[in-house]
């Protein structure tokens, strides 16, 4: 791959978002740190002279069993409360995937409250275990460590303050108003990203018809599943290079396969390989759908806690009510939002990239299609909806909202059938 692909900012990106969701990196750091640190502490204790530790009254003396007593004492309680909050976490996760859905497991894997208390007591149990290794206490070679132990009796305290606070976070996660909370700001971070997204230089006052890419050269992606992200300067870098047009076909939330098209170019000499691997890399393909520049499926998981809470088996219209206020919260923000040309343009105004933008009705109306669809004869229900696309079509000013009109003409409807 190419280094100029590699070291792009959404490829960057994409790596940092793949590590912030998973639970063994941000512990791992935690956990070297503590070796770092117990390496520190007992050459620091080497270097001091016996008489040094009365000037620091926190530290108390203690001989080799004693030292061996508390290090031990507390590695074993670490590694038991590590375990019991492993095991917390993962019975949290099956509430979570089986009231909310499974797309809300990354939520509550990225969540750095969860990574950082399960890294604080691996960590603690990691230095108390490596400082116990430099007790000594045999006849002629006895050493003990006596900051070291301090620092670990410290580490140990702030462990049990971690505790509570992790007790305190599970059962605030799990809450529906927190949960929302922390979709509705990812979906407003994304629609920040995305608009309006300026990836051109020059734009021309009248643009010309986009040429036509049915007979230009089709790059394919080497693997299956999802588009999380284009790194669009990259690509607009590389069809300035090398003059060529760049229509991107499949756009972030789109699933793919090894014969979809993901890439139309057209070129007047056939690009090498490597150049066209270079135009590959610039688009992430997954196994997952991520909310980075998949504005769809930012409001769909939203959207899905809704389906839940209508559903015959469960018919929570409560919860239906809370959801409905923050879809009209982030479409809002996004009718507020001017939607992007589709044709990108280098610095002497000559086209480069097209890509279709993300249509502001489409997004809208799918979202709320799909709740009234649940929403039965629920005259609250109803209602909420009907006016979340009063605010919402008010927002959109000159936009083109025809579908959501439509949609709330019907939901009166409904509403004054239920009523009656």
């Amino acid at each position: 791959m190419p280094m100029r692909a590699f070291l792009s900012v959404t490829r960057l990106v994409s790596i940092w978002e793949s590590l912030r969701g998973s639970f063994w990196f941000l512990p791992s750091l935690m956990a070297a740190g503590a070796v770092l640190l117990s390496f520190g502490a007992v050459k620091l204790d080497a270097a001091m002279e016996a008489d040094a530790y009365g000037r620091f009254e926190f530290i108390y003396l203690f001989g080799p069993e004693g030292a061996r007593a508390i290090l031990s004492a507390v590695a074993t309680s670490m590694i038991t409360v590590a375990g019991l909050t492993f095991s917390i976490t993962m019975l949290t996760l099956q509430l979570a995937s089986s009231q909310f859905g499974p797309r809300l497991l990354r939520n509550f894997m990225r969540d750095r409250g969860n990574q950082l208390v399960l890294g604080t007591f691996i960590s603690t149990f990691v230095y108390c275990l490596l400082v116990l290794r430099t007790v000594k206490g045999v006849e002629g070679a006895s050493f003990v460590p006596h900051l070291a132990v301090a620092i670990g009796v410290v580490l140990a305290v702030a462990s049990l303050a971690v505790l509570i606070y992790f007790i305190h976070h599970t059962a605030s996660s799990i809450r529906l108003e927190t949960l929302l909370a922390s979709l509705a700001d990812e979906t407003a971070a994304t629609i920040d990203r995305l608009f309006p997204e300026k990836i051109g230089h020059g734009e021309p006052e009248t643009e010309a018809e986009p040429p036509d890419f049915d007979q230009g050269l089709v790059i394919h992606p080497k693997t299956s599943g999802y588009v999380q992200s284009v790194d669009s300067a990259a690509m607009l870098r590389l069809a300035s290079h090398d003059d060529l047009i760049v229509n991107v076909v499949a756009r972030p939330g789109t699933f793919v396969t090894e014969r979809d098209p993901l890439l139309r170019v057209i070129a007047t000499k056939a690009p090498e390989e490597e150049k066209r691997d270079a135009l590959r890399a610039t688009l992430i393909v997954g196994i997952e759908r991520t909310p980075y520049q998949d504005l769809d499926f930012s409001i769909r998981r939203i959207v899905e806690i809704t389906q839940r809470a209508l559903s015959s088996g469960i018919n929570d219209p409560t919860t239906a009510l809370y959801c409905i206020d923050r879809l009209r919260e982030a479409l809002v923000r996004l009718a507020d939002r001017p939607i992007p040309s589709g044709c990108r343009h280098d610095a002497d105004g000559r086209l480069r990239v097209v890509a279709a933008p993300v249509s502001f009705e489409a997004v809208a109306a799918g979202a709320f299609s799909s709740v009234a669809h649940y929403a039965g004869t629920d005259p609250d229900v109803l209602e909420a909806l009907a006016s979340a696309l009063a605010a919402v079509s008010a927002a959109a000013g000159d936009k083109d909202h025809a579908k959501l009109l439509a949609l709330r003409r019907s939901l009166r409807a409904r509403l004054s059938s239920a009523n009656r």
